[in-house]
């Protein structure tokens, strides 16, 4: 399974470098000279590192094969990836792992199933794809943080929820409530 590492946002100077938006949460590693990247879209790689570097809380990386700033904006919304299997962190998991899992609430409802996990500027949400009462679906991101999703079992299939009220869209009409004045 390929995992990405970072996607290239844009060049960055005149000689080739390039500013990556990570997806990873070791870059030293990932981005150490001598690594060779495979690419997505795979004609555009492998890139092997010459230069990387943290510049105002961006990374910056130079590739041998790119030699100028007209082949660095080529390189515009490529992803970088590498072959892995699962993580071998607690409490990390790889996209490809989450995919597919059954989501269910702390009481055992079934709710639907993980679609993917998204990368968003505060944290990463989980996509799901919720199975309505009225059989319907609808696509749904929850945060994926410890408050919300207290339980991650990929051996068993099933991610739990304790969504706050509203999150789900089954909960759509059960959000609006009426308050009495005091």
């Amino acid at each position: 399974m390929q995992l990405t590492v970072a996607r290239v946002s844009k060049a960055h100077g005149l000689k080739g470098e390039v500013a990556l938006d990570l997806r990873t949460d070791d870059p030293e590693t990932r981005l150490a000279v001598g690594e060779r990247l495979e690419t997505v879209p795979a004609a555009v790689g492998p890139l092997t590192v010459t230069h990387s570097r943290e510049y105002q809380g961006r990374w910056l990386v130079t590739f041998a094969e790119i030699a100028d700033r007209n082949a660095a904006e080529d390189l515009r919304g490529t992803e970088l990836v590498v072959e892995a299997d699962a993580s071998d962190e607690e409490d990390a998991w790889y996209p490809h792992e989450l995919e597919g899992l059954r989501v269910e609430l702390a009481d055992g409802t079934v709710v639907g199933k993980v679609i993917t996990l998204e990368y968003q500027p505060a944290h990463e949400a989980l996509l799901i794809e919720e199975s309505l009462p009225d059989g319907g679906t609808a696509r749904t991101l929850v945060p994926f943080v410890l408050a919300i999703v207290p339980v991650v079992d990929v051996a068993g299939g099933r991610v739990v929820l304790t969504p706050p009220g509203g999150l789900l869209a089954r909960d759509a009409d059960a959000a609006v409530v009426d308050r009495e004045d005091d």
